[in-house]
């Protein structure tokens, strides 16, 4: 296997030592360049062209995100993961750097033992450089939009639920907003993301849409044309309470596929509700979360849209829904907005 090649940028020397370290017990990795600030960064980036980049994102001068959008700018194709502290103000200017295209965020540790702190930090960094290695295959990228052989007659859909991981916010900045004002039903995401993050992000998404998007709230009550984000630790459960309203609940049940939200409960939850009348949409994403709920809502006579390998940061979920057989359609992202409205137009 070639040698994966790092470049680790942070402004505290320890830090810096801590990763390349840790980096260097992960077998075929290869820290290329480290560096201290944002500028160097930006030389070292376009230059080395690494596979990683690991970014701090609170950095003086020249921050984590000016250097992502410097790339941007410059066109530089970089996986670059932020390095984020658990405040208000990481949260936002994290959720804005995945919205602007990072890869993914890892936390910096929190905890008071040294030792837990590096397992915690390697085991984050081994799942990133996994999930940069799960790329779509290259003889789907020349695919066009797919409807499969034998969809489900159309029905109507009354709610829709989207779930995604790995490069989700930037999915979802893309989606969301081309979604029209008029939605007749209620929008529900579970995106892979821990407490004190979704809230910046569904901030985000409700500035640049028409629909009025909000992180969930324990018993809120669901109307048509609203957008509600799964809260980040917490599952996001859906229920009936008096007449047809549907009320939000969140749990703190156990985690599934190592993560909370998870979009297998909400699907469950959503077709107890909805039965056949539901729309499933899995965007970009690693692992398999996803894909046992979207086989129940085929099985009800529901709707399933997988995003197509074109354009996934990770096509991890999208893939495994796909290779389930339970995808009615098959869209690459700047279609996948036009697809659930003309799914909802269905009367």
């Amino acid at each position: 296997m070639d040698s994966f090649r790092v470049v680790v940028v942070d402004d505290s020397a320890l830090f810096r030592t801590m990763l390349r370290n840790l980096l260097a017990e992960i077998p075929h990795c290869e820290v290329v360049a480290s560096v201290a600030d944002g500028k160097t960064a930006i030389d070292k980036i376009t230059e080395l062209r690494p596979d990683l980049v690991t970014l701090d994102v609170e950095m003086p001068d020249v921050s984590g995100i000016d250097v992502l959008r410097e790339l941007k700018r410059r066109r530089v194709s970089a996986k670059v993961v932020m390095i984020s502290r658990w405040t208000t103000a990481g949260a936002q200017v994290t959720t804005d750097a995945l919205i602007e295209g990072a890869f993914d965020f890892i936390l910096k540790p929190s905890s008071g033992d040294p030792v837990a702190n590096k397992a915690a930090l390697r085991a984050a960094l081994e799942e990133r450089i996994s999930a940069v290695r799960e790329t779509a295959p290259a003889e789907n990228a020349a695919n066009t939009d797919q409807t499969t052989s034998t969809p489900h007659p159309a029905v109507r859909v009354k709610a829709v639920v989207i779930g995604c991981s790995t490069g989700g916010p930037d999915a979802l900045a893309r989606v969301i907003p081309d979604l029209p004002a008029n939605l007749p039903a209620p929008v529900f995401i579970v995106q892979h993301m821990p407490e004190g993050f979704t809230a910046s992000l569904a901030s985000r998404l409700n500035q640049a849409s028409e629909l009025e998007v909000l992180e969930a709230e324990d018993g809120l009550r669901v109307r048509p044309g609203q957008v509600v984000l799964a809260r980040g630790d917490r599952h996001l459960e859906l229920s009936h309470r008096a007449g047809d309203s549907v009320l939000v609940k969140l749990s703190e049940a156990p985690r599934e596929h190592r993560c909370r939200p998870a979009v297998d409960f909400t699907l469950r939850s959503a077709v107890e509700l909805y039965e056949g009348h539901l729309l499933a949409v899995i965007l970009t994403g690693m692992g398999r979360d996803g894909t046992a709920g979207c086989e129940l809502v085929h099985s009800r006579g529901g709707r399933v849209l997988a995003q197509h390998a074109t354009g996934c940061t990770v096509y991890g979920m999208p893939k495994a829904v796909i290779q389930a057989g339970v995808a009615d359609q098959i869209v690459e992202l700047p279609r996948v907005a036009k697809a659930i409205e003309r799914m909802l137009a269905i009367r």
